[in-house]
């Protein structure tokens, strides 16, 4: 049975099965070893010593529901993908798009090559157009001193390449004054680099303040990845996206001008931007990186424009489909940091397929975008709140209080009641005791 096949066995009717049942339906399909699998009895959780060690002060450890996004089909290969997430709703929305576009070849996606960009900030110097040409004159001399400073990513086929140089004017209505910022490109392979780029940095303070005779203010990476950008894109046509109540033609053209309001009004970007991340979040946390670098680079490359804009591109195709597109900077790891020894991390990147850092960075860029486009879709038909708040009841029901069975059993009581909220099922689950 090919793997595709085993999922749709295997994995169908997933969100109708026990905890063990998942479990077991992910060894069954080939996604999850039968050793990692045993992982999940203790909820993937940190040992208390790991998480003394990860940060200051600790005092216990703060977990989030992990589950899977299925149906995932990218760059013609099948993923059950690892989600890390408070939220109702986010799994199952993506899930149900990628199901949505797998027949019509899913996501196919793109990457650039992956280099971060670090920053040498210098202040009074003294003759800034002086500073730029004796710099740009020692680019090889200030790049090999970067390399020096970490040779092993070196050895590995990457490191430092290019340098640029950003002068930036006093500004006196501002209040602000001259900078010289030296930007250098280091190609990271695998890891996200910060560590790599923040030790290359201040190895080369020394020799750039020399050359420019400024002062560093300071050495560090910048989040801001433009010259790591991965790219999804999907097609659909129109008659598979028909409700009961919306023709598939009508409903691609609200998704086409719901993308439009997003580009022209911040105020619906952020909140279109917001579900994208959702999505793109989840990953990112489940796998061990950085969400919030992830987060502040995401959203400054919606505002490059000047204007805060969204970030994904619906538009109705030549033969009539609806195409999505979304690009976004995304200078992920699939080694170093908490990977190695974060148990959810490691569990992660096994549902996975062990992925490299680009082909990681092509499932993260691939779910943002079917997280937008189940949020688009509900939001210009049936509305939002219709599948939020059926999921949310669960939620309810367990701040109410309920247990064991009565967590479904007043959930569906209060997706069938008139007012969903917290007193209702507090209502219905002391009503529901007393009867028994």
């Amino acid at each position: 049975m090919e793997l595709e096949d085993k999922e749709t066995h295997y994995l169908s009717k997933f969100y109708q099965k026990s905890k063990s049942e998942r479990i077991e339906a992910l060894v069954k399909s080939g996604v999850l070893s039968e050793e990692s699998a045993k992982a999940f009895t203790d909820d993937l959780q940190l040992s208390a010593e790991i998480a003394d060690s990860m940060i200051e002060n600790q005092l216990a450890t703060y977990q989030l529901p992990f589950g899977v996004a299925l149906n995932f089909l990218i760059d013609d290969e099948a993923y059950a993908v690892p989600m890390a997430i408070e939220e109702p709703s986010v799994v199952a929305a993506a899930s149900s798009a990628a199901k949505l576009f797998a027949p019509y070849g899913g996501f196919k996606t793109a990457t650039t090559t992956r280099t971060m960009i670090g920053q040498v900030i210098l202040t009074d110097i003294p003759d800034c157009l002086q500073a730029i040409k004796v710099l740009e004159d020692a680019e090889a001399t200030i790049i090999q001193a970067a390399n020096d400073a970490h040779p092993s990513i070196v050895r590995r086929g990457g490191g430092a390449d290019v340098i640029s140089l950003n002068h930036i004017k006093e500004d006196i209505a501002a209040g602000t004054p001259e900078f010289l910022i030296l930007h250098l490109y280091v190609k990271t392979l695998e890891a996200m680099g910060a560590n790599i780029i923040n030790t290359m940095m201040e190895a080369i303070i020394p020799l750039v303040e020399e050359l420019s005779g400024g002062k560093a203010l300071m050495g560090i990476l910048s989040n801001y990845a433009t010259e790591c950008l991965a790219t999804a894109t999907c097609r659909i046509p129109s008659t598979a996206l028909a409700t009961n109540d919306w023709s598939g033609e009508e409903v691609r053209d609200r998704i086409v001008l719901a993308s439009h309001a997003a580009v022209v009004d911040p105020y619906r970007a952020v909140t279109h931007n917001k579900g994208i991340m959702n999505g793109i979040d989840a990953v990112v946390i489940a796998t061990g990186n950085d969400w919030r670098a992830i987060s502040a680079g995401v959203h400054a490359y919606a505002s490059r424009s000047g204007q805060y804009r969204s970030l994904t591109n619906w538009s109705k195709g030549e033969n009539g489909d609806l195409v999505g597109e979304l690009t976004i900077p995304l200078p992920i790891g699939a080694v170093g940091g908490s990977i190695s020894f974060h148990p959810g991390a490691k569990i992660a990147h096994e549902l996975l397929g062990n992925p490299s850092a680009d082909t990681l960075e092509s499932i993260i860029v691939s779910v943002g975008l079917a997280q937008n486009f189940s949020a688009i879709r509900a939001l210009v038909t049936d509305g939002i709140q219709r599948g939020h708040m059926a999921l949310h009841s669960r939620s309810l029901a367990i701040s109410a209080g309920a247990q064991g069975d009565e967590i479904m059993i007043v959930s569906e009581k209060l997706n069938q009641s008139k007012n969903m909220n917290l007193a209702t099922a507090k209502e219905i689950l002391e009503s529901f005791r007393q009867s028994e």
